[in-house]
This record gives structure tokens, sequence and C-alpha cells, in this order.
């Protein structure tokens, strides 16, 4: 469970979702040493380190790769893997830049690669962060807070139509339109600053019924102001065909998705991978052709209750893994233009 205090360490902060499940399925690639090198799990969106932390303890020949965008969840994570020395390499980089981070450090082919999506729980619980719609807060709401636009640079310069569209599709808003109204009426009295005015036209804006329906009327504006300020989407369609890449033979990946839109590109990816591209009704493979991943998981695998009830966050999770069962062509991705310059990284 979550602790009341959310100034505490890393270790009373964050309840690893799923932790168990996800160890039981990547140990076996993490086992043993890979030509006379540790082999290497990739935690993507490493957060406070519990997956990482998990993983290390139940894989002593393991070496971890820790890509977090977030400066403090770093920190938090080096004092929690401190005891495991030079098995750990932290990284300040996005998950979609993995190829790269992993060319860095002169690591050529995976065992294991985790991307845990969505908002984690530190910045759910740090207050001034703007992502909990049940506090008054500034509406930041950026992963990595030493760049980027903010929550309140989207409500406030956003025209009609483009905020309709992020309320709409990363929010799966049905009154969009009505809200996104609402908001250039209201950005025009004073500029937004802060969640609790937000979450006060929220509940002017969107219908009585379906609030009693739905639930707290913040939870799908918020979500879509957070995808958008942090490009979660774009950087996820880059990062899973980036993951794939990175895997070696035998080397697994876990994506844990918590709302359908996630999830689905996820199912995408990890399906075209596991089906053979041969014409149909050939009597062989073609070379080429075969598949090169082989699903772990049936559908997206669902916490028990017993977890939802100890860590009611994990309640929309979905997990789904894969395993890379023969090399294949590099996936093409778009060059991104977006990235830093260097990137800060340190053994912890």
């Amino acid at each position: 469970m979550q602790q009341d205090d959310a100034r505490t360490g890393a270790e009373g902060r964050h309840v690893p979702v799923l932790r168990d499940r996800i160890v039981g399925l990547l140990s076996p690639a993490l086992a043993q040493d890979v030509d006379g090198r540790r082999p290497v799990y990739v935690d993507g969106t490493l957060g406070m380190g519990g997956h990482a932390e998990a993983v290390l303890a139940a894989c002593p020949q393991a070496r971890l790769v820790g890509i977090d965008r977030d400066t403090e969840a770093l920190r938090l994570a080096g004092e929690r893997l401190a005891a495991f020395g030079d098995r750990v390499d932290l990284v300040h980089a996005r998950y979609d830049e993995i190829g790269e981070v992993l060319e860095d450090l002169d690591v050529d082919g995976v065992q294991g690669v985790l991307l845990d999506l969505g908002v984690s729980s530190l910045q759910l619980d740090e207050e001034d962060r703007g992502f909990a719609y049940r506090v008054d807060a500034p509406l930041d709401m950026r992963m990595d807070q030493s760049t980027g636009t903010t929550a309140a640079d989207v409500l406030n310069t956003y025209a009609h139509g483009d905020l309709a569209r992020v309320l709409r599709t990363y929010g799966e808003e049905r009154f969009a339109k009505q809200i996104a109204s609402a908001v250039l009426r209201e950005r025009e009295v004073e500029p937004f600053t802060t969640s609790g005015r937000l979450v006060e036209l929220l509940r002017r804006t969107i219908p009585a019924a379906s609030q009693r329906q739905s639930g707290h009327p913040g939870k799908r504006t918020f979500q879509a102001l957070r995808i958008e300020v942090n490009g979660e989407l774009a950087s996820l369609e880059a990062a899973l065909p980036a993951a794939v890449d990175a895997l070696a033979v035998g080397g697994r990946l876990a994506v844990l998705s918590y709302h359908s839109l996630e999830d689905r590109l996820t199912k995408q990816v990890l399906a075209a991978g596991a089906r053979s591209t041969s014409p149909p009704g050939l009597p062989v493979e073609l070379p080429g052709h075969a598949p090169y991943l082989r699903l772990l998981t049936r559908g997206g695998e669902e916490p028990g209750d017993d977890e939802t009830r100890d860590n009611p966050r994990a309640a929309s999770a979905r997990l789904r893994v894969a395993e890379r069962v023969r090399t294949s062509p590099p996936t093409t991705r778009p060059t991104r233009v977006d990235r830093p310059a260097h990137r800060k990284g340190h053994r912890s």
C-alpha cells in the first residue's frame, strides 16, 4: 500500500504492479551469462525502481539499465538500488531512446525489457506535479520537469478544435467539444493555472448523469492532458519496435499498460511479430517470413482481486509479454528531432 507520508523513501511509496508475475516471466531469459557477460535487463520506465529491485534480487547474474525521464524518480531509484552496486546503470532519457541508450553503453542485444506505462506513483503522490485531480495543484503534468509544455499551456493556448481532439482521442471523452468551449470561455476571463479550477469547470460542464455513471469528472480530461503534454502515445509507437529490436534471440519484452490506447498499440506490435507474413496457403514457411516473436501471455493479463484491493492503482493494468524467437531486419522507425543533445547517466 502507499504510505500517507509522500516524502518517505521509494520502498514505502511504490507498490509495483504484477511484480511477481513479471519477475516470473522475465527470469528465465536472465538466468545465465551470455557469451561471458551478464544478461542485461532494461527497465525503460524505471520509476522508483520497484520492479527493477525485484528482478535484480531474483536474477543475481543480471545487469540493469534503468531509464527514466523523471530526474526525481532516478534519484529515488538510485537510493533504492544502491546495494546492487555496479550491476546498475541509471540513465536520464525517454524510453523511446532505448536504442541510443544501449549504444552509448556499448550493449548489443538484451535479455529482458519492461515498459511500465503511464503516470508513476511518484508523480501521482507529488501534489505539486498536477497529475492528480483530487487535489488543487499547479497544472504542470510534465514527467520531465526540465523541459516541455505544461498542461496549463495546453489549456491556455490550444485552439478549440485541437483541444477537443486531444480530449476526445486521448481521454475518450464524449463531451470533448463542450469542455473545449467552456475552457476557451474561461481562459478569456483568466488563464488556467491550477487543477482545482479545471475540476470545477468539468463538474459544471459534464452532465450529472454521466458523472454518476463514469466517476470523477476529471478522470478522462486529466488523462488526455497528461498524454498530450508528455507525448506518451508517440513515444510508445516508437518505443515498442525499438524494444523488440533491442532483444537478443531468447530475450523477453513485458509491457504494462493502463488504458485501452496503450494496450491496443502494444497488442498490435506484439501480434504482428508473432504472425507469419508468408502468403496464406503455402505448404512451407518462406525464408524470412516466420514469426520473430512468441506470445507468452494470453491477451492482456489482469491483476487479481487481492492485488487490486491492496493497490487500487493496479485495477486497470494489462500485461502482455513476448519472447524473441529469431532475428529479423530492424524495424523502421521515424527519426525523432526532439531528443535532447545529451543525457545524464550514472551508476547507483
